[in-house]
């Protein structure tokens, strides 16, 4: 989350069965791609009116964006000679924020925990749904579908993973809610993707007001392979801290699942220094999807790789 988290979570093997069984019919799953359909433009959205709760969380949540904006966080500039880091910084920022999890679901309440793990990825194409809350205003929904779909393919590009929008059997659905929605999001949860926690659902129902955004990632049994992810985003956040939300969210469901307060620049910390993906964040992207790297991999295993790939993309500065 930004304040938030990713949580892993596993699809168990009678629950992945089920879910192969009503891919067809509920539209967010993940097997062979047949030749897909051409996107329809979606229809022009009807927008309800806002509640008293998310009107009030809108003008709350932009005196937060204002606070941070005069103390000059939430940059876009991806850092500058005033964030430098080294190759040894940029191995040890990958390590801490790749191979371990920054929290866990124990009975029934997600918690704290700096625990290693091994590596998570995506193996196949990621096809990205954005679903609004009722009262989410037109002009607002354009804005964040055009900003995810240019953010896609930039993640597209520094990974190498294919990646794109589609309505068309997706498995990530980018969910931006108001305040009741969000409250009223467990059947929609539970429809998306049934292994989803409990408490991982009151983390959107009951979302804290420090918490800004989530993201749950799947993979099947006890691999280490992603097959489906969803990001939820309060509808109600204003522009910049909202498309902070975007830039972490995603990338972290695609493997750079934790928070390190020493990485920077980087949006993976709670900081809020940076709102956007910086220069070393591509650099962990990058590195995360290298080849030399496979999913399931320790961190024994992969620490002398991760140290040649970041002397590699850094030149060598140690």
């Amino acid at each position: 989350m930004r304040n938030g988290t990713i949580l892993r979570l596993f699809l168990l093997p009678a629950l992945l069965a089920g879910l192969a069984a009503c891919d067809t019919t509920a539209g967010f799953g993940s097997g062979p791609t047949p030749p897909q359909p051409r996107d329809v433009p979606p229809p022009e959205p009807v927008v309800a009116d806002m509640s008293a709760a998310t009107r009030a969380a809108r003008d709350y949540y932009a005196k937060v964006e204002a606070n941070y904006l005069s103390q000059d966080l939430l940059r876009i500039d991806g850092g500058g000679d005033d964030t430098p880091f080294t190759a040894r910084d940029l191995a040890e920022n990958f390590i801490r924020v790749a191979f371990y999890d920054e929290f866990a679901e124990r009975d029934g309440e997600l918690v704290q925990q700096a625990a290693e793990n091994r590596l998570h990825r995506w193996a196949e194409p990621v096809r990205l749904s954005v679903e609004f809350g009722a009262s989410v205003p037109a002009d607002q929904r354009a804005r964040d579908r055009a900003e995810i779909a240019a953010y896609v393919a930039r993640l597209s590009r520094l990974t190498g993973l294919p990646m794109r929008m589609s309505g068309w059997r997706p498995n990530h659905a980018v969910l931006l809610l108001n305040s009741d929605e969000r409250q009223n999001a467990a059947t929609l949860i539970a429809a998306l993707a049934p292994a989803t926690g409990e408490a991982a659902v009151r983390s959107v129902t009951e979302m804290a007001p420090e918490t800004y955004c989530t993201v749950f990632a799947f993979t099947p049994g006890r691999t280490a392979i992603y097959t489906r992810a969803i990001t939820v985003i309060r509808g109600e956040l204003p522009e910049r801290l909202r498309l902070a939300c975007i830039h972490e969210e995603l990338a972290q469901s695609l493997g750079l699942v934790a928070d390190y307060p020493r990485a920077r620049p980087s949006i993976f910390n709670d900081n809020e220094e940076f709102a956007l993906l910086t220069r070393q964040d591509e650099m962990m992207l990058k590195m995360l999807y290298d080849p030399r790297l496979r999913p399931g991999m320790t961190l024994s295993e992969a620490r002398p790789i991760v140290e040649t790939m970041a002397a590699e993309l850094t030149g060598g500065e140690s």
